[in-house]
């Protein structure tokens, strides 16, 4: 399957069952910091992560912050998610414009452990953003981004470039580019004997026997 069919899959699916099949797979450090949450908890954010960091930089005019800022807007490619560690606590990294440019790009979220302002303009826009907290403060002649498609690490999770997410209301987690494909079917038979589960259930089969029979609760 190609990205954007993998993508498709994915936004079907949901965090619990995601996180079960990596745990059972053995993978270790997938899951992002719970202070981290979704503007639109109804929205999901899903598909291939395309990587971001930046620092605070106040020898910076603002020139060339918003430079380089518009510089992360235009590198961002479409059909993926931008993850942003902003490597600060300070400032916005996502508003209105920006959420507007990245959207008309076909740029799928963006999920950032920092903060973000114009909060009502992109809720009303639509595009999905996943922060960690609210501030009216900006990036001008503060911050900057100084790496993009490198690796970077939010939490305890470390992220590359291809890896891919899937935010939604209970969290975010991390699925390693190389073992996608394999999570994704693996979780859809999972989904399924949850399936089977609940209706042994709502039918009145006692939950000890639906484990005992399914291996699944």
């Amino acid at each position: 399957m190609n990205q954007s069919e993998l993508t498709n899959q994915l936004k079907h699916l949901y965090t619990g069952a995601v996180h079960d099949v990596l745990r059972g797979l053995g993978v270790q450090n997938f899951v992002l910091p719970t202070h981290i949450r979704s503007l639109n908890p109804d929205q999901k954010m899903a598909g291939p992560i395309w990587t971001v960091s930046g620092r605070m930089d106040t020898t910076k005019t603002p020139h060339e912050t918003l430079l380089g800022w518009t510089e992360l807007l235009s590198k961002a490619p479409m059909g993926h998610v931008v993850v942003c560690q902003p490597n600060n606590h300070e400032v916005a990294l996502m508003g209105e414009l920006s959420a507007e440019t990245l959207q008309n790009k076909g740029v799928l979220g963006y999920y950032v452990d920092g903060g973000c302002r114009d909060t009502d303009y992109i809720l009303k826009l639509g595009f999905p953003v996943a922060h960690s907290f609210f501030t009216p403060a900006d990036i001008v002649a503060r911050w900057i981004p100084v790496a993009f498609e490198e690796p970077i690490q939010i939490g305890s999770v470390l992220i590359h470039c291809g890896d891919f997410l899937l935010c939604d209301r209970d969290g975010a987690v991390v699925i390693p580019k190389s073992i996608v494909a394999d999570v994704i079917q693996k979780t859809v038979e999972v989904t399924l004997t949850e399936n089977q589960v609940r209706d042994a259930i709502r039918s009145g089969v006692d939950p000890v026997e639906a484990y005992l029979k399914y291996g699944k609760f």
